[in-house]
């Protein structure tokens, strides 16, 4: 049976006066699958990936029927993009892989990694502006796809394990940030080097990056419950905690208006942050522990994966 829950709620100001309603609306998946990363499709879709089941999974908000695409035997998928090709790109740890499903065909295709990394925990990826795809594994790993020749490289991460969230800046820099290794790191996307960028403070657990228009990087710091904004032009942290939390801020993700996401699973709730006003506004679930873990969005839409209650979750505005 399908459920869509919607109701109109006026978000919870942190700092500022009550803000405008806005629509939030939440589907349920295929129960067990625990949906981990999501990913706006270019037809008005959403892809999710069921962690717990294997597969990708596909939403269609307009119906909420949800359809689950099998990704092989023993399969355990973390992140999914959307690619250039308007295809998924998923890390498929399970089998140590990227996987690249074709929305038209149904094709699965797997892009294993070299023999000397196995069991790379493959956490995301990002595609760079010539269209190489880079992705990190916790174990230590980060490294690259070719999908034009199928040609998989992979590099041992400069402090060991850590390796979770990547993104690419608009002038197609690539940069990731290490949970265990805490630090952020930028790639050089020819050598496949990586440069390392100490944060501001010792032990904050980077854990996800995302950039903005201008190139700024913000990052989320999961054991001290800040969003941070790292500027590489100038090399110069500032630094926001967010309200009432000292711990679990898992997910960031700048939209189109350069507004920062967050996800704060201490409050159990997704949060917006104005970097102008630096006021935050949270979206809290109205069901207990979400885990709110990724997050991604589209003009007007910004969608999370409730892992902890098998449903996808959007903020409409």
């Amino acid at each position: 049976m399908i459920h869509i829950v919607v109701a109109t709620v006026a978000v919870v100001a942190l700092g500022i006066d009550r803000a405008p309603a806005a629509d939030v609306s939440y589907y349920e998946v295929t129960r067990g699958a625990h949906p981990h990363d999501v990913a706006p499709a270019p037809d008005g879709k959403v892809w999710y990936t069921a962690q717990a089941q294997g597969a990708l999974g596909i939403l269609d908000p307009k119906t909420g029927k949800v359809t689950q695409v099998s990704l092989g035997r023993n399969a355990a998928p973390h992140g999914v993009i959307v690619g250039p090709d308007r295809a998924a790109w998923i890390t498929e740890g399970g089998q140590n892989a990227i996987a690249r499903f074709d929305p038209a065909s149904k094709e699965v295709k797997l892009f294993a990694l070299p023999k000397e990394f196995p069991d790379a925990n493959l956490n995301t990826a990002t595609f760079d502006r010539k269209g190489i795809l880079w992705f990190t594994g916790q174990s230590g790993v980060y490294g690259r796809v070719d999908p034009a020749t199928g040609k998989v490289e992979a590099w041992k991460a400069p402090k060991g394990y850590g390796p979770y969230g990547i993104a690419t800046t608009p002038n197609g820099e690539v940069w990731y940030a290490s949970l265990a290794g805490d630090h952020i790191a930028k790639i050089d996307t020819v050598s496949g080097d990586a440069l390392v960028v100490a944060p501001p403070k010792p032990g904050v657990g980077p854990r996800r990056i995302w950039s903005d228009s201008k190139g700024l990087l913000w990052v989320s710091f999961w054991n001290t419950g800040e969003v941070a904004r790292f500027d590489p032009m100038n090399k110069a942290w500032k630094v926001w905690s967010l309200p009432k939390a000292k711990s679990g801020c898992y997910a960031v993700y700048v939209d189109d208006k350069d507004k920062v996401w967050l996800t704060d699973w201490n409050s159990n709730a997704i949060v917006r942050f104005d970097p102008v006003t630096e006021k935050f506004e949270s979206f809290p679930s109205n069901r207990r522990g979400a885990s709110v873990r990724q997050i991604l969005g589209r003009p007007g839409e910004l969608w999370g994966a409730e892992s902890g209650t098998d449903r996808l979750v959007v903020v409409r505005d």
